[in-house]
């Protein structure tokens, strides 16, 4: 009992809510019964200097079966088995290996299983109070890990009885798995107390296992200036990063520069940039960032844009490179404590020392609007872009791809197509892909007027590929219906050389035009076609053959046979072959319209090109609709139509 009892004050580490009377959410199921063991039957013997003897590893000759029971339970994976045999050696420990292995198995057996993760955390503690040699360091780093995903409260209770009874684990082995609870539990000011107990054994000890890695530090110095914003805990950092050998790098610096920025400490950040240079850093990015983020907080907006435009002309027109949550600050800093017009002078002026050689995407102006932007702020960043054009300056190709991305996002096309007419007027060029998009989405949303619009601005800013808007354009009227568009928009661009339009242009016009029943649209758009020297070919008199079919109007059906008649017995390259489906399309047509002459011509040509044709299809369009035609009633108005339907009737086997 004596070796468990102690255990029991270590379980308020799993409490995540000490203070309040109800149980713990996570570990609200653990009772100090779980830990009891039975009370020996043999009277114990009493200790003269009145102290716990210190376990030691279980002799082989005693207990030899709850050792071996113990191994099989492991080995057996019966967690609930090994525990109790484990438990049920009262003062004793088993072997260092098998010690170990239970600890481990514990921490391992289910995850997330906190049941269990208690079990190894008492006995950790237990074994350091007791015996620590009996641990090895990777079944200490194992637990640590497995404490990821708890509160974190037994991993800071666990370093700290490490270094009480003087068991010093590399720091490798625990410092990550502590920042990383640290982080995620906000339990900062624990792990910056283990923190500075570790450098100080470190050096007192001359250990340098024990030295903290450059991330250690960093999260350290982090929290000293972020979260508690102490410049005497920083300097203490430092100090000991120093002491230690541990050279700070880009973050280390950046911290430090949020700190003296939040405190006005201006003399301490020109010493820091004179350190900057000193340890060769050339990207300051993280240190400027940080910079900003410090002069945001304090409301110090001057120096925001002092130190935006100085570092601009340090870099001599190149890019800034800022993270994007740098911009989000920005906005949100000058939104707060500033004006719009204090962001439209910054914009302004940033853009005047911006290289016109700097992508649009990595542009201060493109920065700031997309900030707005990205933070709902739409309007807000229109209304930056109004006050950058009130106060007479050059506004940036970045403030209007920005917002231009985004109306294009929300499908607000109308007022995207009227922002791109006012850039293309004050001489901005977008590009293609800019264009593309802004029409894809305008077609998308059936506004066929801004893609119109945007393709004229596309073609009068002399973009030298149109051809994959056009063919959104196209596709998009099309599939909506609307040939009337698509026979405008053809008419528009057919003498533009950047625009390569084909028959099949034209003949998805027509085409639309037939099933829709506007066949007078259709034939205007076919006489528009040959007059500008595009060939029909066998698609558009096929669409508009049964297009006049569907109508009745059997006669312009003949008038095309006639049209197509002359044109496929060209000899050149320019003619085509009939194909079965149109010689079936005229026939049936023909055949309906009672052009008997015409359709022997067709049935002839159809014989030349070895085209097969179904009589039976074509006997039953004569019946259907010439049925009580008499050849001697037919004699007495014409002989060659007379001829002609004879003719017809034998073909078609209905003289049978």
């Amino acid at each position: 009992m004596t070796m468990w009892r102690r255990v029991f004050p270590l379980l308020r580490y799993f409490s995540s809510t000490p203070e309040t009377p109800s149980p713990p959410s996570l570990y609200s199921f653990l009772q100090p019964s779980i830990f009891a063991v039975r009370k020996p039957q043999i009277k114990e013997t009493p200790n003269p200097n009145n102290q716990t003897p210190k376990p030691t590893a279980l002799d082989n000759q005693k207990n030899p079966n709850l050792e071996t029971t113990l191994q099989l339970s492991l080995q057996e994976n019966n967690t609930d088995e090994a525990w109790k045999c484990f438990k049920s050696l009262s003062s004793s420990l088993p072997s260092k290996p098998l010690l170990n292995s239970l600890i481990t198995h514990l921490c391992n057996s289910v995850k997330n299983d906190t049941h269990n993760l208690k079990r190894a955390f008492a006995t950790l503690m237990f074994v350091l109070e007791t015996n620590p040699d009996m641990l090895e360091h990777r079944t200490v780093e194992t637990f640590l890990d497995s404490m990821k995903v708890t509160n974190g409260s037994p991993a800071f209770a666990l370093v700290k009885c490490m270094f009480k009874n003087r068991y010093f684990v590399p720091f490798g082995m625990w410092g990550g798995a502590l920042v990383e609870i640290s982080r995620k539990t906000g339990r900062f000011c624990e792990f910056f107390e283990i923190f500075n107990k570790n450098c100080r054994v470190a050096k007192e000890e001359k250990l340098d296992s024990l030295r903290p890695d450059l991330g250690a530090c960093n999260a350290a110095l982090e929290g000293c200036c972020y979260e508690l914003e102490s410049v005497t805990d920083a300097q203490k950092v430092l100090d000991r990063m120093s002491v230690l050998d541990v050279r700070p790098d880009e973050t280390s610096f950046g911290c430090l520069a949020y700190l003296y920025a939040i405190k006005g400490l201006e003399t301490k950040i020109i010493e820091l940039k004179d350190l900057i240079s000193k340890f060769g850093f050339s990207d300051q990015s993280v240190f400027i960032s940080s910079l900003i983020s410090g002069y945001v907080k304090s409301g110090n907006l001057d120096s925001v844009s002092a130190t935006i435009l100085r570092r601009m002309g340090e870099l001599d027109g190149k890019a800034l490179n800022f993270l994007e949550k740098t911009y989000d600050e920005i906005v949100k800093g000058y939104l707060k404590h500033g004006t719009i017009k204090g962001l439209a002078s910054l914009i302004l002026e940033a853009q005047k020392l911006e290289s016109t050689t700097v992508i649009v995407e990595k542009s201060v102006g493109y920065g700031i609007i997309s900030a707005c932007v990205n933070q709902g702020l739409l309007e807000k960043a229109h209304n930056v872009l109004d006050e950058m054009n009130a106060q007479g300056g050059s506004v940036g190709l970045g403030v209007y791809v920005s917002i231009l991305k985004a109306y294009c996002k929300e499908q607000r096309t109308a007022e995207a197509a009227q922002l791109v007419s006012e850039m293309c007027g004050f001489g901005l060029e977008l590009d293609v892909s800019s264009f593309d998009s802004l029409i894809d989405a305008s077609m998308a949303s059936q506004d066929f007027q801004s893609a119109f619009s945007l393709f004229r601005d596309m073609r009068e800013a002399r973009i030298p590929e149109l051809m994959g808007s056009y063919l959104t354009i196209m596709t998009g009227l099309t599939e909506n219906h609307r040939p009337e568009l698509m026979a405008a928009f053809l008419d528009e661009v057919v003498e533009d050389p950047r625009v390569k339009i084909g028959t099949h242009d034209w003949n998805s016009i027509i085409h639309a035009f037939c099933k829709a029943g506007r066949l007078e649209d259709a034939r205007r758009t076919f006489r528009r076609m040959v007059f500008l020297q595009f060939e029909p070919t066998e698609q558009t008199y096929l669409s508009l053959v049964n297009g006049y079919m569907n109508a009745g109007n059997y006669f312009s059906a003949l008038m095309m046979w006639n049209d197509v008649k002359k044109r496929a017995s060209f000899n050149s390259e320019r003619s085509f072959k009939l194909d079965h489906g149109l010689v079936d399309a005229f026939l049936y047509a023909l055949v309906k319209g009672g052009f008997f002459d015409a359709v022997m011509q067709v049935v002839e040509k159809s014989q030349e090109m070895k085209i097969f044709v179904d009589k039976w299809r074509y006997k039953q369009a004569f019946m259907e609709n010439h049925k009580k035609l008499k050849v001697a009633k037919l004699r007495k108005k014409s002989t060659k139509k007379m001829e002609a339907l004879i003719a017809f009737k034998n073909w078609a086997g209905l003289n049978t």
